[in-house]
C-alpha cells in the first residue's frame, strides 16, 4: 500500500484545508461526500490504494466543515460555491495543469461547480450523483435541513435516521455542516451539456438519492455510464466502486 501523506493549506479566507495524498504519477483529485471525509470515502475501503497502486497521485482534500479541515461556525465562511472555490484554490496551489478530477455525492456536485467555474481536468468522474442532484439542489437541501432540525427524533431505519447515524460515525460538526447547505448552487442543464471531456457517471444500482445517473449521462457528449452494486450509502464501501473508477481512468 502506498504511504499516506497529509498536508495543510489555507484558502483565501484563512480556512485551513487538510489534504491527504497517496501514490505518485498522474494527479487525480478526489472529493468526498457530505458528512464524510477523505479517510472514510476514499482510504478506508481501499479505493485510494487501488488507484495509487495503478500509478496515480491520488489527492484527497477534506472539504471545509469536514474531516481534519477547519469547521468554522460563522455564516460568512459559507458563501455560494465556496467548496468549489476551495478545490480550485488547491488545484492552483499544487500547480496542477494536467490532472483528472472526481467526486462522490457532494464531491460530485462540487466537481460540477468547478467545471462551471473554469476547471479543465482531462477526465472527470461524477459518482453518487444524478441529473436532478445537479440541476435542482433544493430537494436535497430540504432533506438535510429536515435531518438537522430533527436530530435525535428520526424513526429508526428511516433515511434520516441512517444519515444521522453516519454523521455520528464520522464525528461531524452539525453546526458547521448545516451551513454547507447554504453554499449549494444549481447547475443549468446548458452548462452540463457544454462539458466536452470524457466523463464517467458512476452510480450504485439502487441509488437514486440524487436523481438518475443514466439521465445525466444522456446529456453529456462523451459519457461512460458505470453501474456498481449498492445504494447511496453502500456503493461507496464496496471494492466495485474503485475498480470501476480505475477501469475508466485506464
Amino acid at each position: 500500500m502506498s504511504e499516506l501523506r497529509v498536508s495543510y493549506f489555507n484558502v483565501a479566507d484563512g480556512t485551513k484545508i487538510a489534504v491527504h495524498e497517496m501514490g505518485q504519477g498522474r494527479a487525480l483529485v478526489l472529493l468526498h461526500g457530505y458528512f464524510s471525509d477523505a479517510a472514510t470515502n476514499w482510504i478506508k475501503y481501499g479505493h485510494a490504494a487501488l488507484l495509487a497502486g495503478a500509478g496515480f497521485r491520488v489527492i484527497m482534500p477534506d472539504l471545509r466543515a469536514h474531516g481534519e479541515s477547519d469547521k468554522p461556525h460563522e455564516a460568512a465562511a459559507y458563501p455560494k460555491d465556496v467548496l468549489a472555490d476551495d478545490a480550485l484554490a488547491l488545484v492552483a496551489a499544487l500547480g496542477l495543469s494536467d490532472y483528472d478530477l472526481g467526486g462522490y455525492s457532494l464531491g460530485a456536485r462540487t466537481v460540477a461547480r468547478m467545471l462551471v467555474k473554469g476547471a479543465t481536468p482531462g477526465r472527470v468522474i461524477i459518482s453518487g450523483m444524478g441529473l436532478d442532484g445537479l440541476v435542482n439542489t433544493g430537494r436535497r437541501v430540504a432533506h438535510f435541513r429536515n435531518i438537522f432540525d430533527g436530530l435525535g427524533t428520526h424513526p429508526r431505519g428511516s433515511p434520516e435516521w441512517m444519515a444521522e447515524a453516519f454523521l455520528k460515525t464520522t464525528g461531524g460538526d452539525p453546526v458547521a455542516l448545516a451551513q454547507i447547505l447554504d453554499t449549494f448552487v444549481d447547475t443549468p442543464i446548458e452548462a452540463i451539456r457544454r462539458w466536452k471531456m470524457p466523463v464517467q457517471v458512476l452510480v450504485g444500482a439502487d441509488d437514486d438519492d440524487n436523481g438518475s445517473g443514466p439521465a445525466l449521462a444522456a446529456e453529456l457528449s462523451d459519457a461512460t455510464l458505470s453501474v456498481v452494486p449498492g445504494n447511496h450509502m453502500s456503493a461507496v464501501v464496496k471494492p466495485d466502486l474503485g475498480r470501476a473508477m480505475l477501469e475508466f481512468l485506464q
